[in-house]
């Protein structure tokens, strides 16, 4: 039976690419419509921290700043992890098992930021119960498909007997853990983990039936989604309201003290500058994550920072943007001051004019 490499080898010769390119995008970027119809992508660049022990939930409680002594075993919830000064160092999507060993809790983060990161998180253990090791290879979890858009759902079904029914349920079964993350273009939004043999008998018949795409698409339909990420190039750039984690639902006011809680809770209430993150489009394939943009209102200084981007297919980038809030009336330019200009789009949620 062909493993999990293999099998992303064999679809990316079907479609007559090299191995270089297929897990990024066999061959091409998705666009925005393709992943409304629906798509399925092999997604490779995200890692997965366990961290397990009688004490794992109250050791990340103590850390993150989201609750997680009381996450449900069939939800997942966004999180941030912050400097002392209150600035994002990592964003997680993180869950608890419901299996052999339910105190562990899985982390999941891109894997350029992983090791650095697990091991800092070590470093506060200390004599806490808890452990934490890289699961990102571990066969519960070899492989990680995302899937969405209109044609997903029935999709899906054909291969798991049971989806969540709301953004941000989880369900554990024997084809695996099904996380449905934030809707996107009108339609559920889902992260599959899954062992390699169950995927390589899966991912032939779901990319007959959707779009395949790879990291590409599940970052653009994400970027779509106003859910951010944040990377090597934004550590320590954010406070959490900056990239409106607390609209997500990735901030709890009302836990106990973590790194930068403070910082956290003045910006929330007691801010002087008013900035989100907005949903933009500019003609330019190669914008990347910590990129400056500019505002003409007010060129000789940067307005914000590209959080981030993927390529949407059509010649261009799709971005989310931390900025001024100000300035989304403005004429923005990307990069610098004669940089192409940003064209702002709708966000899925309310951007309430914060002070941070």
């Amino acid at each position: 039976m062909l493993n999990w490499t293999d099998t992303l080898s064999s679809l990316g010769a079907r479609f007559h690419i090299d191995e270089a390119a297929q897990v990024e995008d066999f061959g091409r970027p998705l666009t925005a419509a393709e992943l409304a119809d629906g798509f399925v992508a092999p997604v490779t660049d995200l890692g997965l921290i366990a961290v397990a022990g009688d004490e794992a939930a109250g050791f990340l409680h103590n850390q993150l700043t989201n609750d997680v002594e009381h996450l449900g075993r069939a939800e997942a919830r966004l999180a941030g992890y912050c400097t002392p000064k209150g600035r994002l160092q990592a964003s997680f999507l993180y869950w608890r098992s419901t299996g052999v060993d339910p105190d562990t809790v899985y982390l999941q983060l891109p894997r350029a930021i992983q090791a650095p990161l697990q091991k800092r998180l070590t470093m506060f253990v200390l004599r806490a119960k808890a452990k934490l090791r890289d699961a990102s290879d571990e066969a519960p979890f070899a492989a990680v498909l995302g899937l969405g858009g209109a044609k997903a759902d029935t999709a899906l079904r054909r291969h798991v007997a049971e989806l969540p029914a709301a953004p941000y349920g989880k369900v554990e079964g024997p084809a695996g853990t099904v996380i449905r993350l934030a809707d996107v273009f009108g339609a559920p939004r889902y992260l599959w983990l899954t062992d390699a043999a169950t995927a390589t008998a899966a991912l032939p018949g779901l990319a007959g039936e959707l779009a395949l795409g790879g990291n590409q698409a599940w970052q653009l339909s994400s970027i779509h989604a106003g859910v951010p990420q944040i990377t090597a190039a934004t550590q320590e750039q954010f406070v959490p309201q900056m990239v409106n984690l607390e609209l997500l639902g990735g901030v709890n006011f009302k836990k106990g003290c973590y790194p930068g809680q403070e910082i956290v809770a003045r910006s929330q209430y007691l801010g002087k500058l008013k900035r989100r993150t907005a949903l933009a489009t500019v003609a330019n394939p190669a914008a990347r994550a910590g990129d400056e943009v500019f505002s003409m209102a007010d060129p000789g200084q940067p307005c914000g920072m590209v959080v981030n981007a993927a390529a949407n297919g059509l010649g261009g980038a799709d971005l989310l943007v931390e900025m001024k809030l100000s300035a989304l009336g403005e004429d923005v330019r990307h990069g610098a001051a004669g940089g192409p200009a940003l064209t702002f789009q709708h966000m899925p949620y309310h951007l309430d004019a914060l002070d941070v």
